[in-house]
């Protein structure tokens, strides 16, 4: 039994687009790589051919993904009244020790990519400022079980 994905309306159209890149764009680059590397003659001892097999399995495989996340997706939006988090709001953080701050997108784990910062609502730092306020002070404890403090600054939708 597959788990619901939760996705903002965002992440499902650049999940779209990825789809339909990967189908119609990668498949046909993967397949004429594969094409050319046939033509060099005996497969069994061929890098290139291994190679485009590999890249091959990959593409269908993340396309079998993408399609199960869509299939699972339920698609939320995030509240315009709202004052607390919740998935899709872009939030604000300070760090009580350090007074870093930092801005994230609170979004679904499918959707996830902390380098562009947009950190999963399973997370740890997702899953403590979910449902809080402006101004709130929030504990967060990391997988290494060190506890880290944040005030919430601001929440954009």
């Amino acid at each position: 039994m597959q788990k619901e994905v939760a996705l903002t309306a965002e992440g499902q159209v650049r999940l779209e687009e990825e789809l339909h890149h990967l189908e119609t764009v990668r498949r046909r680059e993967v397949g004429e790589r594969i094409k050319e590397a046939k033509e060099f003659g005996d497969i069994s001892e061929n890098s290139e051919y291994d190679d485009a097999k590999n890249e091959q399995a990959w593409v269908e495989s993340r396309i079998a993904e993408v399609k199960l996340i869509l299939a699972h997706a339920t698609i939320i939006e995030s509240p315009k009244k709202s004052d607390k988090v919740t998935l899709g709001s872009r939030v604000e953080l300070q760090d009580v020790e350090t007074g870093e701050v930092h801005i994230y997108q609170v979004v679904g784990s499918a959707e996830a990519d902390p380098t562009h910062d947009k950190i999963s609502n399973e997370s740890p730092v997702g899953q403590a400022i979910l449902g809080h306020k402006k101004a709130d002070t929030v504990k967060v404890t990391t997988p290494r079980g060190t506890i880290l403090e944040y005030v919430i600054m601001s929440i954009k939708r």
